[in-house]
């Protein structure tokens, strides 16, 4: 397909206006480790669903139910069928403004997956079964295809959380069983547990991004090809750094909270990015892409249909540039100088 114009010439977010109408969708669906669990490998994150009810809400603005509904639609326009919520965010207000925003969307159950996750903080794993009703009120009429274990923070250990979990599929409460952050160890006391049940362990939600590499040299991501779980991406833009907007603009630093402070938002953090981050806007000028659209690509191909990404989108604009992801594939050989200039993040 060609474009009449360079684009050089253009804002980024014209070009993803372009890009979401013309081009053609290659949205390729994916089992989500060895289920039948069939995604898109990008879906959207709900966090920023929260309304500020909680202390994990307050990291995103209130967005308005109008907004929140514009940006499921045009996910699910875009062909992302998943979306990926959890307990904490907002204390379920996230899952109810996502259960909204997909009904006034004309969204049956069956249509699309949703992925939600249960809170371990100074719980047992008594609190799974006893909890598990609220997660599905507030998603109703939505069933939960996966759930996840958000932390391995709990009172009670994997295996005992992973057999409260199992109970959930025997009553056909959940569908598919998943874990979030947890270490290589942990994720196969998990897969261990489940398998002697005859269930397998669908994900591994963790913390992946060209700046952040770490599941590779911890184990984690050979852990999870071995026994075919999915690595399910979240802050697969490095909140925001891997673009290059901060370098490019310091001083959109000011309105960007808790972030501002982590060591990758420093000084010496963004000089060590700076070369990545000039290659990721060169290789969007190549692909007639935007640069968080080179990153998230990257993501989802590089380990083959190993991991699939939760981009968050707090605009229109937003949601229209993750969907645009899954429309085209960077070349063997852009990944392989991608794969070069991220390795010091691992």
């Amino acid at each position: 397909m060609q474009l009449c114009f360079f684009a050089r010439e253009l804002q980024w977010e014209q070009l993803i206006v372009l890009n979401f109408t013309v081009m053609n969708k290659t949205n390729d669906l994916r089992s989500l480790g060895r289920t039948d669990m069939m995604l898109t490998p990008i879906g959207l994150g709900a966090w920023q669903f929260s309304k500020q009810k909680n202390m994990a809400g307050k990291f995103w603005p209130t967005l308005e139910d109008d907004l929140i509904d514009k940006v499921v639609t045009l996910s699910l326009e875009g062909g992302i069928n998943w979306f990926d919520t959890a307990e904490i965010y907002g204390n379920g207000a996230s899952e109810i403004a996502l259960s909204k925003a997909l009904q006034k969307a004309g969204k049956k159950p069956g249509d699309l997956l949703i992925a939600t996750k249960w809170w371990p903080m100074f719980r047992f794993a008594s609190n799974i079964s006893k909890t598990i009703d609220e997660r599905i009120k507030n998603l109703t009429p939505y069933p939960i295809d996966l759930y996840q274990v958000h932390q391995p923070w709990g009172f009670s250990n994997e295996k005992q959380e992973m057999m409260a979990m199992a109970k959930l599929i025997e009553r056909k409460l959940i569908k598919h069983i998943g874990v979030s952050n947890f270490s290589a160890e942990k994720m196969k006391n998990a897969w261990e547990t489940l398998d002697k049940k005859g269930i397998p362990l669908a994900s591994n939600q963790v913390s992946y991004s060209l700046l952040n590499r770490k599941i590779e040299s911890n184990g984690i991501m050979e852990m999870a090809k071995k026994l075919g779980i999915s690595i399910i991406a979240y802050s697969p833009l490095a909140q925001g750094m891997v673009t290059g907007k901060f370098h490019d603009n310091p001083e959109l630093m000011k309105n960007i909270g808790f972030r501002k402070y982590s060591a990758q938002f420093k000084r010496k953090g963004m000089e060590k990015s700076r070369p990545l981050t000039r290659l990721v806007k060169e290789l969007a000028l190549k692909y007639e892409s935007t640069p968080s659209q080179i990153a998230l690509n990257w993501l989802i191909n590089f380990h083959g249909n190993t991991v699939v990404a939760i981009p968050g989108a707090t605009k229109e604009t937003h949601a229209k540039e993750n969907t645009r992801t899954m429309s085209f594939k960077l070349s063997d050989e852009d990944m392989a100088k991608l794969d070069m200039a991220s390795a010091i993040f691992k």
